[in-house]
C-alpha cells in the first residue's frame, strides 16, 4: 500500500472545514461521480477586500481528496481571492508533507474547484466542457487543455505521471497515444526530448515489494473483492494473465461486449493499483492475443 504521511491522515481521519460554508458566494464544482472524484468547494468572500472569509468543501472521494480539500481550505482561508488562485497544485502537496504519486490527481482536482469557484464569485463561466481542446482520455473526461497545463506546471514526462496527476490513461489505456503526443509537444517547448523508453521501456518491475507468487496471489484477492459487484449485474471477470505492469483480465457474462466495459476495465485497474500501490494497466485478454501475434 501507499505510503500516506502524517498529515494526510491526520486531514482524512479529522477533516478541517467539512461540509458547505453558510451564506456561501462562490461555489466550485469539479470532477464527477461516475469518475470516482467529485469536490464542491464553497466560499464565503467579503466583497468589499475579495478576502475569502471561510471555506468549507464537500468531497466524494478516496482518503487523499479528503485530505487535499481540507488542505485546500486550510491554505485559502484569510486570503484574498487573486492570491489564493495562484496556490498551485504543489503546494496543496507540500502542505501535506506530500503525497503518493499516484494520488497527485487530488491536489490538482482541489486547485480547479478553487478556479471554479472563484469564477463563479466573478459571474464567469469555468470552462470545463472540453471547448478548449480536443477530449483525450474519454474514460475519465480528462482534456487536452487540462494535461497539457499539468504538465507544464509539474513538470512531467511520462504517460505514468500524466495519469497520476490527472488520471488520464488510467482506465482503458486507449489514450495512452495521445499523451505521448501531448508530452512530446510540451516538452519541446520546453527545449526537452520525449522519451518514449521512459514510458514503455522494459517492463517495469513491480513496487510492492512482493515476490511473483505473492503478487498474483495478491492480484486474485483483490478481484475476489469485487467480484460480487460484477456479480450482482450477471457478469464476472477471469484473470488471465500477469505481464509486469500489465495485466490481464476476460470479462464474463453480462461484462462481455458491454458498452461500459472501459469504464468498468478502468474501475478494476484502479481497485487494482491501490491494492498492489503500483502503477499497472488492466487490458482485456484480447489486447494479450494481439500483442502475441504482433510479436510482443
Amino acid at each position: 500500500m501507499w505510503d500516506y504521511s502524517e498529515k494526510v491522515k491526520e486531514h482524512f481521519f479529522t477533516p478541517r472545514n467539512a461540509g458547505a460554508v453558510e451564506e456561501a458566494n462562490a461555489v466550485g464544482d469539479v470532477g464527477s461521480l461516475s469518475c470516482g472524484d467529485a469536490l464542491r468547494l464553497s466560499l464565503k468572500v467579503d466583497p468589499d477586500t475579495e478576502t475569502i472569509l471561510d471555506a468549507g468543501f464537500q468531497t466524494f472521494g478516496c482518503g487523499s481528496a479528503i485530505a487535499s480539500s481540507s488542505a485546500l481550505t486550510e491554505i485559502i482561508k484569510g486570503m484574498k481571492i487573486d492570491d489564493a488562485l495562484l496556490v498551485s497544485n504543489q503546494d496543496i502537496a507540500d502542505y501535506l508533507d506530500g503525497l503518493p504519486p499516484e494520488k497527485m490527481h487530488c491536489s490538482v482536482m482541489g486547485r480547479e474547484a478553487l478556479q471554479a469557484a472563484v469564477a463563479n464569485y466573478r459571474g464567469e463561466e469555468w470552462k470545463d466542457d472540453h471547448e478548449e481542446g480536443a477530449l483525450v482520455c474519454k474514460c475519465f473526461a480528462i482534456d487536452e487543455v487540462l494535461i497539457e497545463e499539468t504538465v507544464r506546471a509539474n513538470s512531467l514526462h511520462t504517460v505514468e505521471e500524466v495519469t497520476n496527476y490527472t488520471k488520464a490513461g488510467g482506465g482503458c489505456t486507449a489514450c495512452h497515444e495521445g499523451i505521448e503526443e501531448i508530452l512530446a509537444s510540451v516538452l519541446m517547448e520546453a527545449g526537452e526530448a520525449f522519451d518514449p523508453n521512459a514510458v514503455a521501456g522494459e517492463r517495469a518491475k513491480p513496487a510492492s515489494g512482493l515476490t511473483n507468487l505473492q503478487r498474483m496471489k495478491r492480484i486474485e484477492e483483490l478481484l475476489e473483492e469485487i467480484r460480487p459487484n460484477l456479480q450482482r449485474d450477471h457478469g464476472d471477470v477471469e484473470l488471465v494473465e500477469v505481464d509486469g505492469k500489465f495485466i490481464y483480465v476476460r470479462m464474463i457474462g453480462a461484462c462481455a461486449g458491454c458498452q461500459m466495459a472501459a469504464t468498468t476495465l478502468g474501475g478494476i485497474q484502479q481497485h487494482l493499483a491501490e491494492g498492489l500501490g503500483e502503477f499497472i494497466q488492466v487490458l482485456p485478454a484480447e489486447e494479450l492475443a494481439r500483442r502475441a501475434q504482433m510479436g510482443g
